[in-house]
């Protein structure tokens, strides 16, 4: 769950959480037979390596770059590489652009409901272990258990993938997506949102109470895992693997006895759908319309977990008529 999460995000560490955190990259714990099975699944997956690639259909090319939102020396190179493809480009389009991000802040504030429970508080539905045992968590990152017990579960589970000793690199943030903005800016290109920005905040809100609770139970119990899962995300990004990222958490939950198979397959798959699958469905008339309608090329850039797979965005342009190029990143 907690690798899951991770990838979802982008998420990636600062350099002082490098130094707090030192973590295992699971994909070296792997037995044969599951890294036959990781290899078989990404071998059957389409565009599973790969942080940028170019697509093409009748003069209109699109670049797209799978992100990290939080901040890593390491992006300094992409970002170089990058600046000329930015400096061409007729539009960026960003999951959250900065506008956006301030529209959600003013949101949340007139909206509370977004991200607070209004009829209840955790510790009304929770059992009292488990409640102990979350606001020792949630203390750990500075957040009094009085104010979690406020918080919608699944916003809990999103701070829980975050291990304790990497929260200072959440007060960082210069990922990939923000510095492209700011060449964008600095050359004139516009930025445009791919989506509206409380749409995520709504995927999550309509999931069942109960069911937040147990993804944010399952966050809390594999807690001390936290930094392997980081530091997996974060070698698996700058491998420019993000296929590997998400089938690999199935092999993980496989691995935990927390989980019926059966069940961890359906989570996946639920997952999958409702945050990747159908946003990028929802992106592509945006991504095209972009295409078509400015001079030069368009650069989507997005979490890169949304490149990967039969439903990525990769391969939803494909589909579309798009030749697609992998280009260096």
């Amino acid at each position: 769950m907690r690798l899951i999460l991770a990838a979802l995000l982008g998420l990636s560490l600062a350099p002082a959480a490098h130094a707090a955190c030192e973590g295992t990259d699971l994909r070296e714990t792997l037995s044969a037979a599951e890294r036959a099975r990781l290899d078989a699944e990404l071998d059957a997956m389409p565009y599973a390596t790969g942080n940028h690639w170019r697509a093409e259909k009748d003069g209109e090319v699109i670049h797209l770059i799978g992100t990290m939102h939080l901040s890593d020396p390491r992006l300094d190179g992409p970002v170089d590489r990058l600046r000329p493809v930015i400096a061409e480009a007729g539009a960026l389009l960003l999951e959250m652009p900065q506008a956006e991000q301030a529209r959600l802040m003013q949101a949340m504030t007139e909206r509370p409901e977004l991200l607070l429970l209004t009829e209840t508080t955790l510790p009304e539905i929770m059992p009292e272990d488990d409640w102990q045992a979350l606001s020792e968590a949630v203390s750990a990152r500075g957040i009094p258990a009085v104010m979690a017990s406020k918080f919608r579960p699944w916003y809990l589970s999103m701070m829980l993938a975050i291990p304790a000793c990497a929260q200072a690199a959440m007060k960082e943030q210069n990922g990939l997506d923000v510095r492209l903005e700011a060449l964008a800016e600095a050359a004139g290109v516009p930025t445009l949102p791919l989506e509206p920005f409380d749409t995520a905040f709504g995927i999550f809100n309509e999931a069942p109470l109960e069911e937040q609770v147990e993804m944010m139970s399952l966050s809390l119990a594999t807690e001390d895992q936290g930094a392997d899962g980081m530091a997996t995300t974060v070698a698996a990004y700058f491998d420019e693997r993000p296929g590997e990222m998400w089938a690999l958490s199935g092999i993980l939950m496989q691995r935990s006895d927390l989980i019926a198979p059966d069940e961890a397959q359906t989570m996946l798959d639920e997952t999958n759908e409702a945050l990747l699958a159908q946003r990028n469905r929802d992106w592509l008339p945006v991504i095209l319309e972009a295409a078509a309608t400015t001079e030069g090329p368009v650069i989507a850039a997005f979490g890169a977990a949304h490149l990967p797979g039969h439903a990525g965005v990769a391969r939803l342009l494909e589909e579309d008529g798009f030749t697609l190029t992998r280009e260096p990143f």
